[in-house]
């Protein structure tokens, strides 16, 4: 028998299960791609994050592949149990040694899920603070007010409390402020109060308070509560601090030192 016979028999014999295989490679390869468009469609009318979608196409796209793969296996009388069971115990041994990429990857889609904080959001967390940069599956991008880059995992911070300074439109400014015990508290107050009502950042409403918070060791502690937009809460901070540093200066309401009275015994 020539090679041209020996060629032609097992185009006869093999030929048709040759062709079926290349169908189901083709077919699958094209269900796969519409499989990911669908997907991606889908999920652009809801509000799941890019990063999430992305990863979802993907993870259709290659079980559909690996489906057509397997499918084309046993047309040729391949025992496709053990191929699952071999894929299944390398999935297992890959993810026993990237447990941890796999914890920061669960905390990366719940926290693209559940939405705790978002890009542009001052969090403290994990130990650092700072503005959400980037929200990425394993890690999370933060800028310090130092402008420090911080690359925090996951699977640190979903694990951690959060503390989300821009979760809600208002926040409260305290403010802690010493005068001394021969100082006029009411008057103090209302030097406070005026210059409250003077700065049109602080809002009317929750009503801002002077009140009288402690009798401390140097002097009498004022608490002052006011209420302001989150983003000008730093700003306000600052510029009724150095108000009324200058106005109790202007009325001559001391701002006391540490200090202490000492007894000297008789001998």
């Amino acid at each position: 028998m020539t090679v041209w016979d020996r060629i032609v028999e097992w185009v006869i014999s093999y030929g048709g299960q040759v062709l079926g295989a290349i169908a189901t490679l083709v077919i699958g390869y094209l269900v796969a791609r519409i499989a990911r468009r669908i997907v991606g469609r889908v999920l652009r009318r809801t509000e799941v994050a890019a990063a999430i979608r992305a990863f979802l196409e993907r993870l259709v796209y290659v079980a559909v592949l690996v489906f057509a793969v397997v499918a084309t296996l046993a047309r040729f009388g391949v025992q496709t149990t053990s191929f699952v069971a071999v894929l299944g115990a390398v999935g297992f041994a890959v993810g026993f040694a990237l447990q941890g990429a796999l914890s920061n990857f669960a905390a990366g889609v719940l926290i693209l899920v559940l939405r705790p904080f978002r890009i542009g959001d001052f969090i403290e967390t994990a130990g650092v603070a700072g503005t959400v940069e980037e929200i990425q599956l394993f890690t999370t991008v933060l800028a310090t007010p130092d402008n420090v880059k911080v690359i925090v995992p996951n699977g640190r911070i979903y694990g951690e409390v959060i503390r989300n300074f821009a979760g809600y439109d208002t926040r409260r400014l305290d403010l802690e402020i010493q005068i001394a015990y021969d100082a006029p508290i009411e008057r103090a107050a209302s030097i406070v109060g005026d210059l409250i009502a003077a700065d049109p950042r602080i809002l009317d409403e929750p009503k801002a308070e002077v009140l009288v918070a402690d009798l401390a060791d140097s002097g009498v502690r004022l608490s002052v509560r006011s209420w302001v937009l989150g983003g000008d809460y730093w700003a306000v901070r600052f510029d009724l601090l150095r108000a009324t540093k200058e106005a109790f200066e202007r009325e001559r309401i001391e701002i006391p030192f540490p200090q202490r009275v000492v007894h000297m015994a008789q001998g």
